[in-house]
């Protein structure tokens, strides 16, 4: 889901570091930047002046002024009036230090949108509202499990209640990795194939192990073994080791199995807890067989060529 943000939380939110200052349109606070029926999410957020395709946040530099004053004063108020009236636009920002002309004060009253000013230079202005934009409105989805980065990848861990996630989790915080989300983790995609998994704020730094209760694992391992945030290269889903399961198991895996989170499809793999298993290691191994995926290497495809060669009778490459 896309989050709801209103102009009044983004003017909270960079109205220090932007300098933003809101003369008129206050009676517009409630406007959301992103519709939740938006038909194409985060499409035109913000940039210059536009009245063929409108931006959310529409802003104002010298060229646009200088645009609109040799309209001559009945079109640059029918301008005005249309930039303001228009339902797709959330804010209109004067950026370089410029005077926000009568007209538009007035219109931005009238239609109740939001008309900032700021001194910063417009391409400086939008640069930074677009990184601010695409972050706060990204899509995001909250899973249940743990959220690991093992050898330096992100690693999701699922499976039922019960199974066993936490321990795990602990046993890789020995094997000094490190501890991004427990319980519940925030997936937002901050870009068309990229992933990020965090921890909401009150949660970070906790692990909840049975029998345990709720371990401190900044204080407990060091600084080091815990990160706010991480993308998702690989989840790791946990299942109980029954007969009837391990008889369906593709032995050789010969198909790369994957889920799909936020329209993204994300490398996943099946692992079977069972007495005498070792679950860090078969996880370390797993993230180690997935870098390996992404240098180009398939040991199944090396296996048959051997096997090949074999039953032609033809040596194999040492």
């Amino acid at each position: 889901m896309t989050p709801l943000l209103t102009i009044k939380t983004l003017f909270e939110q960079q109205a220090k570091s932007l300098q933003l200052k809101w003369i008129a349109g206050r009676r517009g606070e409630a406007r959301l930047l992103e519709p939740t029926n938006a038909k194409f999410p985060g499409m035109a957020l913000v940039g210059h002046l536009n009245f063929v395709h409108p931006n959310r946040v529409q802003v104002i530099g010298k060229a646009e002024l200088a645009y609109l004053k040799r309209l001559g004063k009945s079109k640059q108020s029918a301008a005005m009036d249309e930039l303001c009236s228009c339902p797709r636009t959330t804010a209109v920002v004067v950026a370089g230090g410029h005077a926000a002309p009568a007209g538009l004060r007035h219109a931005a009253e009238t239609h109740k949108l939001a008309l900032f000013t700021s001194p910063l230079p417009s391409p400086v202005l939008i640069d930074n509202l677009q990184y601010y934009l695409a972050r706060a409105l990204a899509p995001r989805l909250t899973v249940h499990g743990v959220y690991m980065e093992v050898m330096g990848m992100g690693v999701l861990i699922t499976g039922e209640s019960g199974i066993g996630k936490s321990e795990l989790a602990l046993e890789l915080l020995s094997r000094n990795h490190r501890l991004i989300a427990d319980d519940a983790v925030e997936l937002v995609r901050v870009g068309p194939n990229i992933l990020v998994g965090q921890c909401p704020g009150a949660l970070s730094d906790y692990l909840e192990v049975r029998g345990l209760g709720i371990l401190d694992v900044r204080l407990m391992f060091g600084e080091t073994a815990v990160r706010h945030r991480k993308r998702l290269h690989l989840i790791v889903h946990l299942e109980r080791f029954t007969k009837r399961r391990m008889a369906k198991v593709d032995r050789l895996q010969a198909k790369v199995q994957t889920r799909k989170l936020l329209d993204i499809e994300v490398p996943s793999t099946v692992l079977y807890v069972g007495p005498g298993r070792n679950l860090a290691v078969l996880v370390e191994t797993a993230t180690r067989a997935y870098i390996l995926r992404m240098w180009g290497i398939n040991p199944l495809e090396e296996f048959m060529k051997r096997q090949q060669s074999l039953i032609h009778g033809q040596p194999s490459a040492e």
